[in-house]
C-alpha cells in the first residue's frame, strides 16, 4: 500500500509540475500580450507626444524669437525714422530762422541806406540854402565894405572857396 502510494505521488508530481510550467508560460504569454504590449504602446505614444510637444515648443520659441527680432528691427527703424523727422524739422526751423534773420538784416540795411540818403539830401539842401544865404550876405558886406567894384565872377569864386573851407571843416 505504501509503495503504490509513493508511486502515485511520483506520477502526480511531474504532471502538476508540467501543468504549473505550462500555466506559467501561458501567464507570461498573456501578461506579455495583454499587459506589456499595451503598456509599451502607451509609453511609446506618450514619448511620441512628449517629443511632439518639445518640437512644437521649440518651433514656437523659434517663431517667437523671429517675431522678437522683427519687432526690434521695426522699433529701431521707427526710432531712426523719428530721429530723422526731428532732425529735418530742426534743420527746417534753422533754415527758416536764418531766412527771417537775413530778411530782417536786409530790411534794416535798406532802412539805414534810405536814412543815410535822406540825411545826405537834407545836408546838401541845408548847405545849398546856407550857400545862398552866405552868398547874399557876402554880397551885401562886400558892397558896403569895399568901395570899388568887384566883378561877380571873382566874388563867386571867393564864396565857393569859403564854402569849400566850411564844408571841409564840418
Amino acid at each position: 500500500m505504501g509503495g503504490s502510494n509513493t508511486q502515485a505521488l511520483v506520477t502526480i508530481i511531474p504532471w502538476t509540475f508540467i501543468a504549473q510550467i505550462l500555466n506559467l508560460f501561458i501567464q507570461m504569454y498573456l501578461i506579455k500580450r495583454f499587459l506589456f504590449k499595451p503598456i509599451n504602446e502607451v509609453l511609446a505614444k506618450r514619448r511620441e507626444l512628449a517629443d511632439k510637444e518639445i518640437r512644437e515648443a521649440r518651433e514656437a520659441k523659434e517663431e517667437a524669437d523671429g517675431l522678437k527680432v522683427q519687432y526690434e528691427e521695426g522699433l529701431a527703424n521707427a526710432r531712426a525714422e523719428a530721429a530723422q523727422i526731428v532732425q529735418s524739422a530742426q534743420k527746417e526751423a534753422q533754415i527758416r530762422a536764418d531766412e527771417t534773420v537775413r530778411q530782417a538784416q536786409e530790411q534794416a540795411a535798406g532802412i539805414r541806406r534810405k536814412a543815410e540818403a535822406d540825411i545826405a539830401q537834407e545836408k546838401k539842401k541845408a548847405i545849398n540854402e546856407v550857400k545862398d544865404e552866405i552868398g547874399g550876405l557876402a554880397m551885401d558886406i562886400a558892397g558896403k565894405v569895399v568901395e570899388k567894384e568887384i566883378n561877380e565872377a571873382d566874388h563867386r569864386k571867393l564864396i565857393d572857396e569859403f564854402i569849400k573851407n566850411v564844408g571841409e571843416a564840418s
